[in-house]
């Protein structure tokens, strides 16, 4: 596992000392980055699309005059050197340098065009805190049915909020769904193995006229954009708490991934790489982004304690065993359902008491895997077919909503709710949204 790079860190820490955070990241991002956003933006002007606009909106927002230096006085108190000393008229008026006759008359200055206004900023509905817990399901009936396995999810839980019964994920691997969580990106070839190895896109690699990177790889290119790319860039905050997130000498870290083409390295019980989104993609790597926000969670509790220290997203990841994951824990300790229960019964409370949460906030618990054994039968019914919960002052307490809903969905609504651009197959019109019954809004889907 590596984090990010003591040089890199110390950069980053001095750009930010420059008016506007995001500003200052981009000045200390590294030239392949940066070049490679300019780069698309001036050889593809049409279909920059997003990315452009995310720039542009963002250096708009925090504007900085240009310094005017004036013209040094000389050492004798008179004009500097070089200067032109303006002509004494003679006693009888005559200047004394005329003009020669017949000189054209200056043809008048064209009046700069006024620039274009800046586009206004996003700004979210009555929900301005979303916090999304995400773990792995032991199937539908398991997790909400009658004989479930997470009492405090299906009886403590389930009352106080909205039940998405036909959430169902795109595929059984953990990081392809959250991956399209958070991005809009549709499941590969290598994010559906689940990202053996930290697998850079081949070189050359773009987005479609959708935003939407085709073939197979696991770290996205600078030009893909994600949910948390848009909320910066639009002044809100956010953070992604990571469990067991440390470095190589145990201590917590920040966006800890393998190096480019290695081997995931987690062991039983602790971080894993795949539990991360925020990971894999260079517009967070590279820029910045990934090493301020994507922490250790035991900043969690500190962060909730005041609501102008809770970030306006947060993604909060247990370890693949407290996930509920099978086959990730130490041997001998337990695993499954039971420990993804836990893990909310230790987290929940803290997020519904935070002074945020109780104002205009959003509890998501949402599964990104499956975790069945190999050899084992998969639950019954769909099996990609897990739910999700909304707990909000803003949900029906106890209300069932059963339109079809994946993790395009999730991160549709996500926008909705921060009244961000659509993106990737948050754009699509097949995607639907939850994000109008929680802002008082018909559905137009």
């Amino acid at each position: 596992m590596r984090g990010p790079g003591g040089i890199f860190q110390r950069a980053v820490a001095a750009a930010a000392s420059l008016t506007g955070k995001r500003f200052g990241l981009l000045v200390a991002s590294s030239l392949v980055a940066t070049s490679g956003i300019v780069a698309s933006a001036l050889s593809n002007p049409a279909d920059s699309g997003p990315l452009t606009a995310l720039v542009g909106r963002t250096l708009a927002a925090d504007p900085q005059p240009a310094a005017v230096s004036p013209t040094p006085p000389s050492p004798s108190g008179g004009s500097a050197p070089g200067s032109e000393k303006t002509a004494e008229p003679s006693s009888l008026g005559t200047p004394s340098s005329p003009e020669p006759l017949g000189a054209p008359e200056p043809a008048p200055e064209e009046p700069a065009p006024e620039p274009a206004p800046p586009a206004p900023m996003p700004e979210a509905g009555p929900i301005k805190h979303v916090f999304v817990v995400s773990l792995a399901s032991p199937g539908y009936e398991e997790a909400f049915g009658p004989a479930s396995q997470m009492p405090y999810l299906s009886g403590t839980l389930r009352s106080q909020g909205t039940l998405l019964s036909n959430y169902a994920l795109l595929d059984d691997s953990g990081i392809a769904n959250s991956i399209a969580a958070i991005s809009g990106q549709p499941p590969n070839a290598q994010t559906t193995a689940g990202c053996p190895t930290y697998a850079e896109f081949p070189p050359g690699t773009k987005a479609n006229g959708k935003g939407i990177v085709r073939g197979a790889g696991c770290v996205y290119p600078v030009e893909t954009l994600t949910l948390a790319d848009q909320l910066g860039s639009a002044r809100f905050t956010w953070h992604a708490y990571m469990d067991g997130m440390v470095d190589e000498g145990g201590q917590p870290a920040t966006c800890v991934h393998p190096g480019s083409g290695e081997a995931e390295t987690a062991t039983p019980g602790g971080y894993a790489t795949t539990q991360n989104p925020f990971a894999y993609f260079h517009s967070l790597l590279d820029l910045g982004d990934c090493t301020s926000n994507d922490i250790s969670i035991d900043k969690l509790s500190g962060d909730l304690r005041k609501a102008a220290e809770t970030p306006n997203y947060s993604f909060i990841a247990p370890t693949p065993c407290d996930s509920g994951a099978i086959g990730r824990c130490v041997a001998g300790s337990p695993e499954g359902a039971a420990n993804a229960d836990a893990f909310l019964s230790q987290w929940v409370p803290q997020i519904l008491a935070a002074p945020a949460f109780k104002k205009d906030g959003l509890l998501i618990v949402v599964f990104d895997a499956l975790p069945i054994e190999s050899g084992t039968t998969p639950p019954a019914g769909d099996p990609l077919r897990v739910g999700a919960l909304l707990i909000s002052p803003f949900a029906s307490k106890g209300g069932t909503e059963t339109v079809p809903f994946n993790p395009y969905s999730l991160f549709r609504s996500s926008e909705e709710l921060f009244g961000l651009e659509k993106l990737a197959m948050g754009a699509d019109p097949k995607t639907k949204t939850f994000a109008p019954e929680l802002l008082g809004e018909t559905r137009g889907d």
